[in-house]
């Protein structure tokens, strides 16, 4: 009897086995693909210089038609819309410059980013890199299309300085300050805040990068979704037209009741505030930093999750 349950302790130990646990699915190997990514910034670094240097090969000046075609750009709508709104153009202009700029980001790392894996197809197949390497190559190509246009923004402001300098209007037609109308304190030292801001504006360009990359990597009628609706969010966005004449005495006020709360639920136009706002002198709301840092934080735990359940499928995807 001894011998027999000793054989028979044997057996059911072999027989029960035990299986390694895969950690590939885990927020532990999703924040490591991140922190490696960091890590790579040569890599993808120079990827994104080189993105630049291949767009504008052969040309004589180079990454520069970007400063050109967006100062034509907006010194075309500035004088229209300036005329349209009743508006002085020494205060609209660098209102609509620097929105351009902006949104130039926004939009750019949106219809990119939604592209990133896919575009990036050979290298994710044959260069052993993280897969946060190509989110953060997109990030920075967009940044410096960026610092390329703040040159526009510098040279307008400089022009408008004496008006920008001092408490300035957007609802009036000579940017004079008055009762009756929203008054914006005009350049001060805030205009550092506009660092910060665009850190946080970054940021989230990351998350929704990863995000959008690997949702589009695996469905592909999304970019077509994404870019329908891009153009929509232009124009529902205070980028060409200024929120102050819904405010404080507006030609529009009547309005501001069903706009304004429409305007509020936009996040976009959050993440326009806290970068445009500093730098043109103008009025915002610790409520824009605070809508901004709560999508932050909610996007990219969205991301991690879809990092930690899909990182490994992507290769497969492309």
């Amino acid at each position: 009897m001894h011998a027999t349950s000793t054989v028979h302790t044997a057996e059911s130990s072999v027989a029960a086995p035990v299986h390694p646990v895969s950690d590939s699915k885990t927020f532990k190997r999703a924040f490591a693909d991140i922190k490696a990514g960091f890590r790579a910034r040569e890599l993808w670094g120079h990827l994104g210089w080189q993105d630049i240097k291949q767009r504008y090969r052969r040309s004589v000046i180079g990454p520069f038609w970007i400063t050109i075609s967006q100062a034509v750009i907006a010194l075309g709508l500035g004088l229209l819309y300036s005329q349209l709104f009743h508006l002085s153009v020494a205060v609209f202009l660098p209102y609509l410059s620097t929105g351009f700029i902006i949104w130039g980001f926004i939009s750019g790392c949106l219809a990119e980013g939604m592209e990133t894996f896919i575009s990036n197809e050979g290298l994710i197949k044959q260069l052993p890199a993280p897969l946060s390497v190509y989110a953060l190559r997109t990030v920075w190509r967009q940044t410096l299309l960026l610092a390329h246009n703040l040159i526009v923004y510098v040279i307008v402001v400089a022009i408008f300085f004496a008006t920008l300098d001092n408490p300035y209007s957007l609802g009036t037609q000579h940017g004079a300050c008055d009762a009756t109308h929203l008054c914006h304190p005009g350049l001060s030292w805030n205009i550092f805040l506009a660092i910060p801001g665009f850190l946080l504006l970054a940021l989230n360009a990351g998350w929704v990068t990863l995000l959008l990359g690997i949702a589009s990597t695996r469905f592909r009628d999304i970019p077509q979704v994404i870019n329908s609706l891009i153009q929509l969010m232009f124009y529902g966005t205070p980028i060409v037209w200024p929120v102050d004449q819904l405010l404080a005495g507006g030609t529009r006020e009547g309005l501001s009741k069903v706009v304004l709360p429409i305007i509020q639920a936009n996040p976009l136009y959050h993440f326009m505030q806290v970068v445009r706002a500093p730098l043109l002198g103008q009025s915002f709301t610790v409520g824009n930093w605070i809508v901004v840092g709560s999508i932050t934080i909610v996007g990219w735990a969205l991301a991690l999750v879809a990092m930690r359940n899909y990182r490994a499928r992507v290769s497969y995807w492309v």
